[in-house]
């Protein structure tokens, strides 16, 4: 495949299905980061869940939705791939 800008690619993607994994060592910081948060708000939270559980799940919504668009963009093209062609 050829790569976007002439730049190596932070993630790669999957051989089966759709998706990434991680390939440098900036998709790995971005991986930790975004799970350091997860865990973060997951302490916060845990002492009054019931009260904040909508903003809990809006912020793991967005976070999510944060790391698919880093990768979308610092990743391979995304396709569905089913194996080597």
């Amino acid at each position: 495949m050829e790569q976007k800008d002439n730049k190596k690619y932070w993630f790669k993607a999957k051989t089966y299905g759709y998706g990434w994994y991680p390939a440098t060592w900036q998709a790995w910081l971005i991986l930790l980061v975004y799970l350091m948060v997860l865990a973060a708000l997951i302490y916060i939270f845990e002492t009054d869940i019931e009260k904040y559980l909508a903003f809990y799940f809006i912020a793991v919504f967005v976070l999510t939705g944060l790391l698919i668009y880093i990768s979308y963009k610092k990743g391979e093209p995304a396709k569905w791939r089913w194996g080597k062609k």
